[in-house]
C-alpha cells in the first residue's frame, strides 16, 4: 500500500515561523515534524509515500531528502495552485489509484495503531476510513458524527460539560472549525477543517469524576449522575484516514476542492460507506505558535530538559536560556534573558535584552510582508521580529 502525506500548506497560524518554510518542515526537537510522519508510516510497512508540496516546497524537499533517513521512499507532487484537502489527492491520483491507501496529515506526531485501522477499513469494506479520537476536553473542534461505526455527518461545535450536572452538550449549529474554513484556500494541511487542534492527550478507557456533592449528614460523595466516561465524549478526526481508489470518483477533476463539502458529504449521501475507526494512543498537532512551543517543552521535560539548542548555537555564560527552543545558529548576547520562547534560525538576541513568552524570527525574513490573516502580530526590535505569544 502507498501512503500520501499532506504538507503543502502555508501554515498561516504558525507565521512568522513558517515564512521561510511549510508547516511541515519545522524542527521538533532538531527533527522535522514531517520527518516523524514518514517514521511512523515506514513503522508500519508504508515505505511507498507521495507527498504534495506548494508553500516553500524546497523545505521539506530538504528536511526529506529521498525519504531513506527516515526509512521511505518518497515521490514529490507540486502544485503550482492550492488545490486543497481533496484538490490535493487529484493531482496525485496517478500515483495512488492502483489499490487502498492512507493519507496523513504532516503536521501530526502520533502513535496510533494504523494495522487497527486497516483491520476496520476491511472489515467494513468502507470507501473510506476516518481515524478518530475522543474531544474529551470538548474543545472547539468540529463534532464528527456516527452511527453503528460509521460516519453520518459533520456537525457543530461541542460545548463544555455543564457545571450542574456533568451532561454533555452538542453544540446544535452546523460547521466546522472557525478557524479553517478562510485558511483553507491558502493551507491545504487544513485537513478537512483542520478538526483538531488539541493539545497532546493518551486516550485511556478511564472514567472521569466529575464533580462531588455533599449529603446531609455532610459526608462526600461522588455524584453518580456527574460521571463521565471517556466514550461520552465527541469524536473528532486525526487527520489519518484510509482510501480506496473509488474516491476518485467523487473528488472533482482538476480544481480545488474540500473533502467534507465535495467528497465525503455527497458519498455519504449515494449511500456509500464512511467507516470510523475511534483510536486510542497518543496524538500531538502542531497548529499554532502556542501550541508548537507547548509540545517542545512537554517533549524536552519527558527527557528531563527544559530548552533545546539547535546546530550552531552561542550562548554568553552570562545569559540566562530556559523553557525556550533555539533553532539552528543562534545567538544570545552576554545578560540576556530568554525564557518561554521560541528562536528561529539566526537570530542574535543583543547584550542584555530580554525575550520572554514569544517568537523570534530575523527581521530581514518579514520586513515588507503582509501578515495572514490568523497570524499573531508582533512588532519590529532591531534586527529582529518579535510576536508575543497570548498568556
Amino acid at each position: 500500500m502507498r501512503a500520501m502525506i499532506l504538507a503543502a500548506g502555508y501554515g498561516t497560524r504558525l507565521w512568522p515561523l513558517t515564512v521561510d518554510r511549510t508547516k511541515p518542515a519545522i524542527p521538533v526537537l532538531g527533527r522535522p515534524l514531517v520527518g516523524y510522519v514518514a517514521e511512523y508510516l515506514a513503522g508500519y510497512g508504508y515505505t511507498d509515500v507521495v507527498v504534495n508540496l506548494h508553500h516553500q516546497p524546497e523545505s521539506v524537499q530538504n528536511s526529506l531528502g529521498d525519504g531513506s533517513r527516515f526509512g521511505v521512499r518518497l515521490h514529490y507532487v507540486f502544485e503550482p495552485v492550492i488545490l486543497g484537502t481533496s484538490g490535493a489527492l487529484d493531482n496525485a491520483r496517478h500515483l495512488l489509484e492502483d489499490g487502498t491507501f492512507i493519507v496523513v496529515n504532516g503536521k501530526i506526531i502520533t502513535d496510533i495503531n494504523l494495522d487497527e485501522a486497516l483491520e476496520t477499513h476491511r472489515r467494513t469494506n468502507a470507501l473510506a476510513t476516518l481515524v478518530l479520537q475522543r474531544n474529551t476536553a470538548r474543545e472547539r473542534f468540529s463534532i464528527v458524527e456516527t452511527r453503528d461505526g460509521l460516519v453520518t455527518g459533520f456537525g457543530g461545535m461541542p460545548t463544555p460539560p455543564s457545571d450542574n450536572a456533568g451532561t454533555i452538550h452538542r453544540s446544535a449549529g452546523e460547521g466546522h472549525d472557525d478557524e479553517t474554513h478562510d485558511d483553507e484556500a491558502h493551507d491545504s494541511d487544513a485537513h478537512d477543517a483542520d478538526f483538531h487542534e488539541v493539545e497532546a492527550r493518551t486516550v485511556e478507557a478511564r472514567t472521569v469524576e466529575a464533580r462531588t456533592s455533599e449529603t446531609s449528614s455532610g459526608e462526600s460523595r461522588t455524584v453518580n449522575e456527574a460521571r463521565l466516561t471517556i466514550d461520552d465524549a465527541p469524536l473528532m478526526f486525526t487527520g489519518i484516514q484510509i482510501l480506496e481508489p473509488r474516491i476518485f470518483d467523487y473528488i472533482p477533476r482538476g480544481v480545488f476542492s474540500h473533502s467534507v463539502t465535495d467528497v465525503y458529504l455527497p458519498a455519504i449521501a449515494q449511500g456509500e460507506c464512511i467507516a470510523a475507526h475511534v483510536a486510542g494512543g497518543t496524538w500531538r498537532e502542531l497548529s499554532t505558535i502556542e501550541r508548537y512551543l507547548e509540545i517542545n517543552l512537554a517533549l524536552l521535560a519527558a527527557e528531563g530538559r527544559d530548552m533545546l539548542c539547535g546546530e550552531g548555537c552561542a550562548i554568553a555564560p552570562s545569559a540566562s536560556v530556559r523553557q525556550s527552543i533555539l533553532w539552528d545558529d543562534v545567538v544570545v548576547e552576554a545578560g540576556a534573558s530568554v525564557s518561554r520562547s521560541i528562536l528561529a534560525d539566526k537570530v542574535r538576541v543583543g547584550a542584555g535584552e530580554i525575550i520572554e513568552n514569544a517568537a523570534v524570527v530575523r527581521a530581514e525574513l518579514v520586513r515588507g510582508e503582509k501578515p495572514p490573516p490568523k497570524a499573531l502580530r508582533g512588532e519590529f526590535r532591531g534586527d529582529n521580529f518579535v510576536v508575543p505569544l497570548p498568556e
